[in-house]
Parts: structure tokens; sequence; C-alpha cells
């Protein structure tokens, strides 16, 4: 991760967030010595987010507690994927 003053920050910010979502790289803003700020692409939020959501469906099989689910007929036609 790659550390910048909110000062210098200022003046390269296009080129800091173009490194950010191009190359996933997350950039961390400082304020007086602490991260203040972080840039980070939306592909690794995204990312997250999917691991996070496989994680609980994971948790809630292990516990029990999944519902019933959709059956896949029901999703496609919920989708318009059924064709007549």
């Amino acid at each position: 991760m790659t550390e910048i003053t909110i000062s210098a920050a200022r003046a390269q910010l296009g080129d800091l967030v173009r490194r950010a979502a191009h190359s996933r790289e997350t950039i961390a803003i400082t304020d007086h010595g602490h991260v203040a700020a972080l840039l980070v692409s939306p592909q690794v939020i995204e990312d997250l987010e999917d691991a996070l959501a496989v994680a609980d469906y994971q948790r809630r099989k292990a516990e029990g507690t999944l519902g019933p689910g959709i059956p896949m007929a029901e999703v496609r036609k919920r989708l318009g994927l059924d064709r007549p």
C-alpha cells in the first residue's frame, strides 16, 4: 500500500485515482502521519463484497439457517429466460 500526505495527494489526485482504478493499488492518504482515507478500486470493493456474501452463505449453511431457496425454473421465469 502506498501512503501519501493530503497535501501531496491534492496535486496528484487524478494520477492517484487512475493508479487505484487500473492497477488495483490501494493508496492511503495520510493526515499528520495517520491514515485518513483510502483510494481503492471499485473492483476490489466488489471482490470483498462477493467474499463476504460467500462467507455469510457458508456460515448460514453451517448453522442450518438457510432459507428454502428458489427453484431454478422459477429463477429462469423471473429473469425472463424461459422460452415459449
